[in-house]
């Protein structure tokens, strides 16, 4: 069979792939078992801070606080 454009030009390509392959796989791999980042369900990077706000409401809802000291502490920090 006669080659159109010759092996010798598709060759090096034909050892670098498998290797690029390899390596995207790797990475893949040690990313998904670090955690895989906050959209396949791992821990982000950096956690978001509770605002003043959410604690505000949190301590609410398990009733650490009274209605009227909510709302006066809601004043204040929208103050």
């Amino acid at each position: 069979m006669m080659w159109i454009y010759g092996p010798e030009n598709w060759f090096p390509w034909m050892l670098i792939f498998p290797f690029i392959f390899l390596i995207c796989l790797a990475v893949l791999l040690v990313w998904m078992i670090r955690g895989g980042g906050p959209m396949c369900g791992g821990h982000p990077m950096h956690p978001k801070e509770d605002s003043a706000r959410d604690i505000l409401d949190r301590r609410y809802a398990r009733g650490e606080i009274t209605p009227e000291e909510y709302q006066r502490m809601k004043k204040d920090i929208q103050a």
